[in-house]
């Protein structure tokens, strides 16, 4: 008996047998895989960032349905202080040079091609701490509606936690 299994035809011809393929990212995985293919299209994204000496520069790329998409670049020295989003999960990508993310389990380079997914309230600071320019994408579902600031000592407590100290 041949155990070879052959199928006749081509299983592409027929649509209907297939899954439908969604329009926009419904799951943490498909919006790192968006973040993925914005980070591969650099003539796309490249051309739009700007630098900017008194703040960090932001530019909101996309939107879809339940979501957005932000180009930042960082000099060195500009962070984003400590903050949450609110009720916005995130997928943080650094595009070029170097960030530091302060959270819960200290400090963490982010080089380029570095990913951070996070999900609601999770707070951190992410600072260019480099000798050179940064630039990250960020992908906020659903869209950023809020950011709030958070002091050092909520942070310290926050890491406690997280961390039964």
């Amino acid at each position: 008996m041949n155990s070879d299994v052959q199928i006749a035809g081509d299983p592409l011809a027929v649509p209907h047998l297939l899954p439908p393929v969604p329009a926009h990212p419904n799951t943490v995985a498909g919006f790192v895989g968006l973040v993925r293919s914005i980070a591969a299209d650099r003539a796309a994204w490249a051309p739009l960032v700007r630098y900017d000496a008194t703040t960090r520069w932001y530019h909101r790329l996309r939107t879809g349905p339940g979501y957005e998409v932000w180009l930042l670049s960082w000099l060195p020295g500009q962070g984003s202080g400590r903050h949450d989003h609110g009720p916005s999960s995130g997928v943080l990508t650094v595009l070029q040079g170097e960030l530091t993310e302060h959270g819960p389990a200290g400090p963490r380079a982010l080089a380029a091609g570095t990913q951070k997914v996070f999900a609601p309230g999770y707070v951190h600071e992410v600072v260019n701490d480099s000798l050179t320019p940064a630039v990250s994408l960020h992908v906020y579902f659903p869209g950023l509606t809020e950011m709030p600031m958070h002091d050092a000592a909520h942070c310290a407590t926050a890491a406690r936690e997280t961390t039964g100290s």
